[in-house]
């Protein structure tokens, strides 16, 4: 069983930075690949940037590419989220998700464990 929890969210102005962190317990997720996704009020939760286990593969959600960065450090069983020139529609809860195989998905139904989430507002 792995337990996630998901911190680093807060009120941030628009074009400001935010770095979250996902940090995993109850076994190593170092042969897991791990995702962020995000769910804005009165929408469907989304899928955000996903990293394989080595972190040498990444995806990211045409929406964030280029202004978010997924990383990890596996030694810390710890998973990131460098978000930076944040707009308004950025927010919303970012959720940690790990998948129990080496290689990601974009399909939240393919992660088994969830984090709690981590609230982003983004003020205009």
């Amino acid at each position: 069983q792995v337990q996630l929890v998901e911190s680093g969210g807060g009120l941030v102005q628009a074009g400001g930075s935010l770095r979250l962190s996902c940090a995993a317990s109850g076994r190593t997720i170092s042969t897991y690949a791990m995702a962020w996704f995000r769910q804005a009020p009165g929408k469907e939760r989304e899928f955000v940037a996903a990293t394989s286990w080595t972190g040498d593969s990444t995806y990211y959600a045409d929406s964030v590419k280029g202004r978010f960065t997924i990383s990890r450090d596996n030694a810390k069983n710890t998973v990131y989220l460098e978000m930076n020139s944040l707009k308004p529609e950025d927010t919303a809860g970012y959720y940690c998700a790990a998948r129990t195989f080496i290689n990601y998905s974009l399909k939240q139904n393919e992660y088994r464990y969830w984090g709690q989430g981590t609230q982003v507002t983004v003020s205009s």
